[in-house]
């Protein structure tokens, strides 16, 4: 099923309509946003400048600091009597950044995500489960809204309350569910635990996104509650969830809704255009836009692009699964290493259940990562609840063996109990940083 005839028009057609909205974005933020005026004037750049789509890279970047430095409404462009809704950040590392919309910008999110719905596998008539958070997060609102466009039946459970999502998952068989990965992990561990069968709901195909996940952590999923597990991308600063999404028929790639958003990938030293293929820092333009366009923001997301046509008909161009965040990265004595690249090693122990922090310790001078797995209950039977039988030690030393070998940094491994980290009802904490303060990543 194909929701609009943009996703599978030529590349032609799809650069022309970009060309002509980049070019009108241009313009609504140098006549409005005194903050974007300056900065093109400084680079001696006008409206009338943009000839063409590789006239991007005339324009200047944007960073989440900018967002803050003009905390609250400074980089809107338009009148706030317009404004029909505000979303933001949690301000946990200070000012949050606060993003706005206008009736037709809310037009325009609900149908992108009512598109990438269908893409992940959603039909009208059919029951959504929204378990993604309701509230300044856009997610929750965001799949609400676009799932109510495209005539599903929504449900509104919000995030939390995992006995009461079990219950409305059994009582009115939704056949898709959106939330984090973490959470629906969450949800079929404890439908387990009740004596329930995951893979006997009603559920079909699920919409993942607001935390980085390995395919690993994919099959997990596929295989515990017997669905097809969909990625989805997105952030406030650009419009929400439904900038990309994973076709279920692929799974290979997010399709970027590129009559709305402009993508490019960079070095994030250089901040040079990357090969098509090649990993860099995501970075967007909005192009419909109309209370907060935003011209080459830099995401802090690493992923790359490809323009090969889709198995599921759309040629709009697709970007990989986000692989980590630039400041996600921990750097251990000269080593980088993201959270995503430890979860992809750690779930092929099948000894290991699907759950794990990252703390990052001092051991004297030097810093150093505490990994925290945890068994899974078959392997606990299996030891009879003898955390200090041997089995454990030598699924230690091959936890240790694994993440030195794979990921080059000699880790200390704790193992724990069954059910000993905290279970997550929204974005998991995977990283704490103990060496100064309880930084969560």
């Amino acid at each position: 099923m194909i929701l609009h005839e943009i996703e599978t028009v030529n590349r032609e057609e799809i650069e022309k309509l970009q060309l002509e909205r980049l070019r009108t974005t241009v313009e609504r933020v140098f006549n409005n946003v005194p903050f974007y005026q300056e900065k093109l004037v400084e680079r001696n750049v006008t409206p009338s400048s943009i000839k063409g789509l590789e006239d991007i890279a005339k324009l200047p970047f944007t960073k989440k600091q900018d967002l803050r430095n003009h905390y609250p409404f400074g980089l809107f462009a338009v009148d706030r009597k317009e404004i029909v809704r505000i979303h933001g950040s949690s301000g946990t590392s200070g000012k949050p950044t606060v993003v706005a919309y206008t009736r037709n910008d809310i037009k325009n999110w609900s149908e992108i995500i009512a598109r990438a719905i269908v893409i992940a596998g959603g039909r009208p008539g059919e029951v959504l489960h929204n378990a993604y958070g309701y509230g300044l997060f856009t997610g929750g609102l965001g799949l609400h809204y676009g799932s109510e466009i495209l005539g599903m039946c929504t449900v509104p459970i919000s995030g939390g309350n995992t006995d009461r999502q079990i219950t409305l998952i059994e009582d009115f068989e939704p056949t898709v569910i959106c939330c984090t990965p973490s959470y629906v992990l969450n949800i079929a561990e404890h439908m387990e635990d009740l004596g329930k069968d995951p893979r006997k709901s009603s559920l079909k195909y699920g919409i993942f996104g607001a935390e980085p996940w390995s395919e690993e952590m994919r099959k997990t999923i596929e295989e515990k509650l017997a669905i097809k597990a969909c990625d989805i991308y997105g952030l406030s600063e650009v419009m929400g969830p439904g900038v990309s999404v994973e076709c279920h028929q692929e799974q290979n790639g997010l399709h970027v809704a590129e009559d709305h958003f402009l993508v490019e990938v960079i070095d994030p030293e250089t901040l040079e255009a990357v090969p098509d293929g090649e990993d860099g820092e995501l970075v967007f333009t909005s192009l419909t836009k109309e209370a907060f366009p935003v011209i080459r923001y830099r995401t802090g997301d690493i992923a790359s692009i490809n323009r090969e046509k889709c198995k599921c008909g759309r040629t709009t161009l697709r970007m990989s699964r986000v692989k980590g965040r630039l400041d996600d990265m921990i750097i251990i004595r000269g080593v980088n290493v993201f959270p995503s690249e430890i979860e992809h090693f750690l779930l092929t122990v099948k000894e290991l259940a699907p759950h794990y922090q990252v703390h990052l310790i001092k051991k004297g001078s030097m810093d150093a990562i505490e990994l925290n797995v945890e068994i899974t209950d078959a392997m606990y039977k299996q030891i009879s609840g003898d955390m200090n039988h041997e089995k454990v030690h030598q699924l230690t030393n091959m936890i240790h063996h694994i993440m030195k070998n794979s990921c080059l940094v000699s880790m200390d491994i704790k193992i724990h109990q069954p059910k000993s980290i905290k279970r997550s009802e929204g974005k998991a904490v995977r990283v704490i940083d103990k060496r100064n303060t309880s930084l969560k990543v």
